[in-house]
């Protein structure tokens, strides 16, 4: 089906921030548009929005005063639904509400012409039910913007059971037209975004509740070596602990109480004394006028070795062989005695330590089960070849001048070094393992393709790659050994291996092939 062309009126219910954002979306792709509220105040306040977003788009040479009026001159605000009973796609931006959505869609349906299509931007509400009280369910999408609409690029479309197949392909591509990334995806709890998405915040949320290391740490660790725009607690302090609270309980609740969507008693706690994050001024951060944001971990400097020996292959890790080598260091190579080949199956041996990445088992465990001494582990990164932060964690018997002789030589290649206490999976591996373990379940279960999953999360959240992708480049087996260890480390349903991680580590294949 082809895209709606722009004489189509598109009508908008809901004036708030993501209502007029989608408005001004529509409106800069050439539709007349309607902006609904019960409030005229909001109203003005949504225009005012729009307008304003333009001007900083005329500042920057990307639009000019004449294209500016235009858009806003397609803008028809309205108080009254029956002044828009010619539009031919309404969309709702209103309160997370089914019983409030359905409300409406019956009053819209009784309104439009019965070919208009309904849609409705929730982020996490069954498609399916919300159609289910209407006369023509079939015209019933999902069409989830994110916020800011007119800069977010990603557009997930939902169908529920009864949505046909071309209304989900006419908001395909008219998304496109609208100069989004549309991806296809079926109603399910949190959809692509919200689903997948869960372990980034659930694993570093389990890691301060371990004491791993305190936020400023783990969110460096993801950000610096794992690539991420932002940590973890960051993130959660800037979409406000009530909003990700809510929707991590939502798919926790919508699935029954999965345990992978536990919510954390921690952000609980958050919530419940009213610290949301930025916008009341605190949250896992203090954002008061004045106050400093706390430093990551990072060892003192430490002399290091001017000589270390590579065993074997270092896999994704070896970019680290050459930096060693730019900093002066006399690196030298052997093949090893017993060494598997594959990811994460190497080591350096410095002085009198052992440098490996980790396989999600904790440094104790591995070294009593390698019986290794001086054990020294460290962490994913999405470049170690430019990664500026290294994170390591050392078994419990490794000895002061073993772990100097690591840190010191690691920094010599240039490298911060910040240490978390001696945790399974560490923080940038276990949460790309289970995001990739989240994103694999979704393709089980028919839920999208694997190249929707890693468009959504690329677009959706700016991750710096697809986890499904990340999981290629890791090897699929090297990832179900990360969950299972994991597994094995906790005992809990949490951490259980996706069928499609375990078929596809047993018998070959990519998520991309």
């Amino acid at each position: 089906m082809n895209a709606l062309n722009a004489q189509t009126k598109i009508l908008v219910i809901g004036a708030g921030a993501m209502g007029a954002g989608i408005a001004q979306v529509a409106a800069q792709a050439g539709h007349p548009v309607y902006l609904y509220d019960t409030r005229t105040d909001a109203i003005e306040r949504g225009i005012a929005g729009i307008a304003a977003d333009l001007a900083r788009a005329v500042e920057k040479g990307k639009l000019d005063d004449a294209g500016r009026q235009t858009v806003l001159d397609r803008l028809r605000p309205l108080t009254d639904l029956a002044g828009a009973a010619d539009a031919g796609l309404a969309i709702e931006a209103i309160v997370e509400n089914i019983d409030v959505k359905q409300t409406l869609f019956k009053q819209l349906e009784a309104l439009l012409p019965a070919d208009a299509i309904l849609a409705s931007n929730t982020s996490s509400l069954s498609i399916t039910a919300m159609g289910a009280a209407l006369d023509r369910p079939e015209r019933l999408a999902g069409l989830h913007f994110f916020n800011p609409a007119p800069r977010m690029k990603l557009v997930e479309i939902v169908s529920g059971l009864a949505t046909s197949a071309d209304i989900a392909d006419t908001l395909y591509n008219t998304a496109k037209a609208w100069g989004k990334v549309p991806v296809r995806a079926r109603s399910t709890p949190g959809f692509i975004v919200n689903r997948v998405a869960r372990p980034f915040y659930g694993e570093a949320l389990r890691l301060l509740g371990e004491c791993a290391a305190r936020p400023a740490t783990i969110d460096a660790a993801l950000r610096d070596c794992g690539g991420f725009p932002m940590g973890p607690f960051e993130l959660m302090d800037l979409i406000g602990h009530d909003v990700n609270f809510a929707v991590t309980r939502s798919v926790f609740d919508a699935t029954f109480g999965d345990r992978r969507y536990t919510p954390s008693l921690i952000q609980g706690e958050l919530v419940a004394a009213g610290r949301l994050g930025r916008k009341s001024g605190r949250g896992f951060y203090d954002y008061a006028k004045g106050a400093a944001m706390p430093a990551p971990h990072t060892e003192e400097a430490q002399p290091g070795e001017s000589t270390v020996t590579v065993v074997g292959d270092l896999g994704i890790a070896a970019p680290l062989i050459q930096r060693l080598e730019s900093a002066g260091i006399d690196v030298r190579r052997t093949a090893g005695r017993g060494v598997t080949a594959g990811a994460g199956r190497g080591w350096i041996e410095i002085g009198e330590a052992r440098l490996a990445l980790s396989d999600g088992r904790a440094a104790y465990r591995r070294a009593a089960e390698d019986g290794v001494s001086n054990l020294v582990l460290f962490d994913l990164c999405l470049d170690y070849a430019t990664a500026t932060r290294l994170v390591l964690a050392r078994a419990d018997d490794c000895g002061r001048g073993a772990w100097g002789s690591v840190t010191g030589t690691l920094q010599r290649a240039g490298m911060a070094v910040s240490r978390i206490d001696d945790v399974a999976g560490m923080a940038v591996l276990r949460t790309v393992a289970m995001l990739a373990n989240e994103g694999a379940d979704a393709v089980l279960a028919g839920i999208a393709t694997a190249a929707d999953v890693d468009t959504a999360m690329h677009f959706g959240t700016n991750y710096p790659k697809g986890p499904l992708a990340w999981a290629d480049e890791l090897g699929i087996g090297f990832v179900a050994t990360v969950l299972a260890n994991l597994r094995v480390h906790y005992g809990e349903e949490r951490y259980r291996i996706s069928p499609l991680i375990q078929r596809k580590s047993l018998v070959g294949g990519a998520f991309h092939e």
